[in-house]
């Protein structure tokens, strides 16, 4: 196997003119230090690991398994997922930098041991700057057998000496940042009496679903697999189902959305027929471009920013690296409420969209940290 190392690495949309290395070498938006090309021709593996900054320490995400269009797409989605981990570690507190994996193809069929050990091999040659854990596409037993190869793995099982599902707390977290966003909106930290609609109940979304029908939330679903809508249904009968994420965000009524599948889910033709005063989701990456926080804003919709409030999985995968507890990560998470209605105060005080207020508390705290490791 070999190693591909593109430093100076910078994000902006793929050029259609200049392709991937346009985007790496050449655009003016983020800068990432470290981007590893990765190809194991007897497993099949092509994978990109992105690490968009050390300055808090260690970089850390997960491994995305996903078939993408192309491997420009991959690249892209690397990129753009590492620079949203480093925001987020930094919100959430925690000693690490942003990286992220993406493997390239369809789980469902090209997932074997054989691939997984060969992707371990590739993150333990960065010798621990890059931490992996579970992303969408792989599991705690994928983390298990990487772990074989690499020791910086994150998000294994309780037997093999990890954590587990991080998508417990994930969806802890952003519970907590939607009850922050409902104080903000409404007065009043609670879901209960209103109707919220999760768009994907996959892994962290059918855990979002037990919080808010706790709460005395009305909640509405729907999701690209019947079966994970089959499996909330008949567990919550009074859960609503609908056809597809284009009828969920026009559904009369709805005080919160939340968008809890893959990336880009607020966009040019999305926000504008959005019912909803509140999105506070798990999804990653939910804005498809830079000004669709205005565009939220200007319609007085109250945006909870993504890599804010769903850092609960990676606060539980960092607590692994030393010892993990699960009440003392769950008190880390519960911490979210105060992170998110401190943004909000933020974004009120500067006249500008949540979005933009967190960044700049998290470029903040890692120019800080930039100018500490230079002294």
């Amino acid at each position: 196997m070999g190693v591909t190392t593109v430093t100076d690495v910078r994000p902006a949309a793929v050029s259609a003119d200049g392709g991937v290395l346009h985007t790496l070498f050449r655009t003016e938006q983020g800068g990432h230090e470290q981007v590893v090309l990765c190809q194991d021709r007897a497993s099949g593996l092509k994978a990109v690991i992105a690490i968009h900054s050390t300055a808090l320490g260690p970089a850390l995400g997960g491994t995305r398994f996903h078939a993408y269009a192309s491997e420009e797409e991959a690249v892209l989605d690397a990129l753009n997922l590492s620079r949203g981990m480093s925001y987020k570690n930094a919100l959430a507190g925690l000693d690490h930098g942003g990286g992220k994996a993406v493997i390239i193809g369809d789980p469902d069929v090209i997932k074997t041991e054989e691939l997984l050990l060969a992707y371990g091999r590739f993150v333990a040659s960065l010798g621990g700057r890059y931490v992996t854990a579970c992303d969408v596409g792989t599991y705690v037993a994928d983390m298990d057998v990487v772990a074989r190869t690499n020791k910086w793995t994150t998000g294994r099982s309780p037997e093999n000496g990890g954590a587990g599902d991080s998508s417990v707390l994930t969806a802890y977290g952003v519970f907590q940042g939607m009850r922050a966003s409902a104080q903000h909106q409404w007065g009043d930290p609670t879901l209960r009496g209103r109707t919220v609609g999760i768009a994907g109940v996959g892994k962290v979304g059918h855990h979002l679903v037990e919080h808010l029908l706790q709460d005395g939330a009305e909640v509405v679903i729907t999701d690209v697999r019947a079966e994970s809508v089959d499996r909330i249904l008949a567990r919550h009968p009074q859960v609503t189902a609908v056809a597809d994420t284009e009828a969920l965000i026009r559904t009369e009524g709805l005080d919160v959305y939340a968008p809890c599948a893959l990336g880009g889910a607020l966009s040019d033709d999305s926000v504008p027929v959005l019912t909803a005063k509140v999105v506070c989701g798990a999804a990653n990456n939910q804005l498809a471009h830079p000004g669709v926080e205005k565009d939220l804003s200007d319609r007085g919709i109250l945006y909870a920013p993504d890599y804010v409030v769903n850092a609960g999985g990676v606060i539980q995968v960092a607590d692994e690296l030393h010892g993990f507890d699960f009440d003392r990560c769950k008190a880390k998470a519960a911490k979210i409420f105060d992170t998110t209605l401190a943004i909000f105060a933020r974004a009120k005080a500067d006249g500008i969209p949540p979005a933009a207020a967190a960044d700049r508390l998290a470029e903040a705290r890692m120019a800080e940290a930039k100018e500490g490791n230079r002294a």
